[in-house]
């Protein structure tokens, strides 16, 4: 029996010693890892009609990127209050910067306007908050950063579906693989899409063949209007607005699941942040949210709150799209 443990604890070493040794053979060689998993890729991108020329000059020499991996890792919670955030978000700077862009910009803008109904403030709100009008549109390759993330696998299947999407753009020829530049997260140029948003609602505007996200503006403004349009936004509606409530307001009240008619909320003692009643447009219903949280400030808001959320659900970046639309336009 003593020879027959000793065996066992004999073969359970080597085992021990052979696992660590073929872990610290596959930690040793994260390139070879990589250069595999890009093959497979490869292959797969080649099954949907992916072109080997675009896979070529797309490919070719992509390695993993550590800073985006860091990155990844490293997403802190907000801690920035509503008050807080607004003024970072929303500075005078950048509301005198708006307004000058909506002037320059107004014939592009019209223009998208007759198309998608979509008021040129809010396109050049959402355009000033995500890139800053254009000037910060990201230093990354997105091929790159999307291939690190897919192989990654803390969320593989979702980036993996996204790179994808970019080597589509690519086949298709809206942009070439050196020029695609974005986010450490692959979000790319002025108006910051996924490739999945591109591939669903970037559009030609100015018609030379080509979605440019990146620097003809008005594919820009056409393919955020064309988001917008398609996610539901209401051109002769605007945002919402700042509202007084009564003493006692029942709070159980506010939040987007519960929507009423303006009508309704002006029965129940709600008024405009000047005391004023409400407008009362048939129709027409709201949500009451406090972005600060409860005891804070409240809000009125509309349709097309709920639509800039699915651009980004974060309340407080609706909030500041709203805000910074309202005082381009000088409201």
């Amino acid at each position: 029996m003593r020879r027959l443990r000793i065996l066992l604890l004999g073969i359970m070493a080597l085992t021990l010693i052979t696992a660590a040794g073929s872990a610290r053979a596959q930690d040793d060689n994260p390139a070879e890892d990589f250069a595999v998993w890009l093959e497979a890729l490869r292959a797969e991108a080649l099954g949907i009609g992916i072109s080997a020329a675009t896979l070529d000059g797309a490919l070719a020499g992509v390695e993993p990127i550590p800073r985006v991996i860091e990155l990844d890792r490293s997403q802190p919670e907000s801690t920035l209050t509503f008050e807080q955030y607004m003024e970072r978000v929303v500075p005078n700077s950048r509301v005198q910067k708006g307004r000058k862009k909506l002037k320059e910009n107004a014939t592009a803008l019209e223009a998208v306007r007759e198309v998608f109904g979509v008021q040129p403030r809010f396109i050049v709100a959402l355009w000033g908050i995500e890139t800053n009008f254009g000037q910060y549109t990201g230093g990354f390759s997105v091929i790159a950063s999307l291939a690190t993330l897919a192989h990654d696998g803390r969320r593989s299947a979702y980036f993996r579906a996204e790179l994808l999407n970019a080597l589509q753009i690519l086949e298709e020829g809206h942009i070439t693989p050196d020029a695609m530049m974005g986010s450490w997260a692959g979000a790319m140029g002025q108006s910051q899409f996924m490739p999945s948003s591109f591939v669903r609602f970037a559009i030609d505007f100015d018609g030379d063949g080509r979605r440019d996200i990146w620097t003809t503006k008005a594919d820009v403004f056409g393919s955020a209007a064309n988001y917008l349009s398609k996610s539901g936004w209401k051109g002769d509606q605007t945002w919402g607005r700042k509202v007084l409530l009564p003493d006692g307001f029942d709070t159980a009240l506010a939040g987007l699941k519960i929507s009423k008619p303006l009508a309704d909320w002006q029965a129940l003692g709600v008024r405009r942040a000047n005391g004023r009643n409400l407008p009362v447009v048939a129709g027409m219903a709201g949500s009451i949210v406090f972005p600060g949280g409860d005891g804070g400030p409240a809000f009125l808001v509309y349709d097309n709150f709920k639509t800039t959320l699915k651009w980004n659900r974060s309340t407080y970046f609706a909030m500041a799209v709203g805000h910074l639309a309202d005082r381009i336009a000088g409201q």
